[in-house]
């Protein structure tokens, strides 16, 4: 299934976009706040296969990513994701990795608004979280510019390419989203 947002088609993942996402996996600047270092061309592939696997919501546990395409020049520029974390307190959670080079546009707020959306509106979760590495300030703010409020400041939670850093969780309701 395609979305089509304002400025981005949201679709599935297929192997064809293996060489467009190394552009940006393999960039130092892209894995500095993932548990990754930057990958190379075989790493991507394995990830991309992955990611085509991951296209329905059904139980808890599924994550549903989609390829986020420039529509004029048809190529991924990154990706965003909603997890189904909790099937009991209905919960989900986003995540979203764009090209340095689309950065700063507003298109990873529209594409993760839009994986908002569909966490409410079609899978009816009750709330969805954020994470990120308290250095990220670029996604801790997106998080806050999707309405989301900061819930959690965890001092030294994540061991990250050797370092303990902190990680904030932020989190929205439905019905703060419906408002």
């Amino acid at each position: 299934m395609t979305i089509r947002t304002a400025r981005l088609l949201l679709r599935p993942f297929t192997i064809d976009d293996v060489d467009d996402v190394w552009g940006y996996q393999r960039e130092p600047s892209v894995a500095r706040f993932m548990r990754w270092e930057p990958r190379d061309r075989d790493e991507v592939a394995v990830s991309v296969r992955q990611m085509t696997t991951e296209t329905v919501l059904v139980a808890e546990g599924d994550c549903l990513t989609y390829a986020a395409v420039d529509p004029s020049s048809e190529r991924v520029i990154g990706h965003v994701e909603l997890a189904w974390v909790s099937e009991a307190d209905r919960t989900g959670e986003i995540g979203f990795v764009f090209d340095p080079r689309f950065q700063g546009r507003g298109l990873a707020f529209e594409a993760a608004r839009e994986m908002l959306r569909i966490g409410f509106d079609e899978h009816g979760f009750r709330r969805i979280v954020g994470r990120c590495v308290a250095p990220n300030v670029a996604s801790a703010a997106l998080l806050r510019r999707l309405g989301m409020r900061q819930e959690a400041h965890f001092l030294q939670s994540r061991l990250l390419k050797g370092a303990w850093v902190d990680e904030l969780v932020f989190a929205v309701l439905h019905d703060e989203w419906a408002e």
